[in-house]
């Protein structure tokens, strides 16, 4: 049962054995911070994180965890510790067997990464950290009067501050508090490996983030190879979203397909923005994929096979002005459903984008904008309220529209009503009063400046290259 945790769900809650991880618009977010202000980045891998976290004695009533030895590491442990382990055996079918009460958190229980966590938040804290109450592995505290940031993801952790010898500091506390069973990892310098992400700061003011080792690696997998010359100019064609033809493909193929696509939303929503919205179409079509599926992720890999060094370039002009560009395909979907599009700013590249196909059918391309607002408006909210928990005061939030007949609907709520359904009333009554409280201001934007166009939809030639190069920054 420790090996494989699925035999213990039935017991253990699923609020007792979740631990939350850093989200990763929190770890872009704090990256573009540490460039604006050029602060000093550090990276930490604490060894053996699970074990160093103790079981909380069992309460009244409740049993403790008892885990049971079989097989040769029962010999293993007698030769480490006969007195301990040798006078412990008993024989179950003339096997030996070992009982143990654990004492602490094992690669495997459920609870091991809850129990982690709440071990290096409540050290964290102690320390004087105050955690971000939209992100709970994001933490702060203030040294020399300036900001010392930290993010972690279970054991990977970075941490920044304008005078380097808090990070100094700090790395011999993590020594010290975790480095009893392995050494702490550290990391200094203005190039970073994080969470399969490279974070180069060597550019005063900007982050550049850049995967280009797994997206080689990405193509290199594919069972078919791939010259240098095989480049495609987009990551797919203006068919993109078209009912998928052709026989199902084999199981082995549609294993690959599943795993290439689930490889490529990875790259997608860290570095490689410039391929989300046809991973978004990519991914509805993992269940049953076919011939022609298998087409588009060729696609794809040839357009990554001529793209592999791009990087996604990020700057902040002012960290108090948040921008906003939401778009919607109307009725593209096989199923006459449209896509939501959008990407958010604060300078140089884009930190947020989402692509996705929205959840019901709409009438008209109005109720297709407004429906792709409402799908974007809780990130809207989110990352206003995450950067004002930072410390950073969001004097504008804006949210650019190409629709203006949305834009009224958002903006008068139920002054514009009339006979619409309920789904519809809920979304725009709900974004005016978002606007009333001054959480959101909605503009126009002309939609050739609208770059949530390219999330929207496969955009082709110019368009796709002028948009592209504003979202990855170029």
């Amino acid at each position: 049962m420790v090996y494989n945790g699925k035999p213990t769900r039935k017991w253990i809650l699923r609020e007792d054995s979740s631990s939350p991880t850093a989200a990763l618009e929190s770890v872009l977010l704090t990256a573009v911070i540490e460039a604006k202000e050029e602060r000093d980045v550090m990276c930490a891998d604490l060894p053996n994180a699970f074990i160093q976290a103790e079981m909380p004695p069992p309460k009244e009533g409740e049993e403790r965890i008892i885990m049971k030895i079989t097989g040769v590491l029962v010999d293993m442990l007698v030769q480490l510790s006969p007195e301990t382990y040798g006078k412990s055996i008993v024989y179950e079918k003339n096997r030996k067997v070992v009982y143990v009460q654990v004492l602490r958190a094992i690669y495997g229980m459920l609870q091991s990464a809850l129990l982690w966590y709440k071990q290096l938040r409540g050290n964290l804290e102690k320390k004087g950290f105050a955690f971000n109450p939209y992100d709970p592995c994001v933490a702060n505290r203030v040294k020399y009067g300036k900001q010392q940031t930290i993010c972690f993801h279970v054991d990977d952790l970075k941490s920044s501050h304008v005078d380097k010898t808090v990070n100094d500091k700090f790395a011999k506390w993590l020594s010290k508090k975790y480095g009893h069973h392995g050494k702490v990892k550290i990391h200094r310098g203005l190039i970073h490996e994080y969470l399969g992400m490279i974070l180069d700061y060597s550019t005063k003011g900007k982050v550049k983030v850049n995967m280009t080792k797994y997206i080689k690696e990405m193509i290199e997998e594919f069972p078919i190879e791939f010259k240098k010359s095989d480049k495609s100019p987009t990551p797919s064609s203006d068919t993109l979203f078209q009912k998928s033809v052709g026989n199902i493909l084999a199981e082995d193929d549609a294993d690959t397909f599943h795993r290439t696509v689930a490889k490529g939303l990875f790259a997608s929503k860290r570095a490689r923005p410039d391929i989300q919205p046809t991973i978004a179409v990519l991914c509805t079509r993992v269940k049953k994929p076919r011939e022609s599926d298998w087409k588009r992720v060729i696609r794809l890999l040839k357009y990554l096979n001529g793209t592999c060094d791009k990087e996604l370039i990020l700057s902040a002009d002012d960290l108090q002005v948040i921008k906003w560009y939401v778009d919607a395909s109307f009725a593209v979907h096989p199923d006459f459903k449209s896509h939501t599009g959008g990407s958010m700013t604060m300078g140089q590249g884009a930190i947020i984008n989402i692509s996705r196909k929205q959840k019901l059918n709409t009438k008209s391309s109005t109720d297709a904008e407004l429906v792709a607002a409402d799908d974007v408006a809780t990130m809207i909210l989110w990352t206003k309220l995450f950067l004002e928990a930072q410390g950073y005061d969001i004097t504008e939030n804006i949210l650019y529209q190409d629709n203006k007949s949305a834009i009224l609907l958002e903006k008068n709520g139920r002054k514009s009503a009339g006979k619409r359904s309920r789904a519809l009333n809920v979304r725009y009554f709900f974004l005016t009063d978002q606007v009333e409280k001054g959480d959101i201001k909605i503009e126009y934007c002309p939609t050739d400046d609208m770059i949530g166009d390219y999330m929207s939809k496969p955009l082709q030639g110019k368009k796709f290259i002028e948009f592209r190069d504003k979202i990855m920054g170029e």
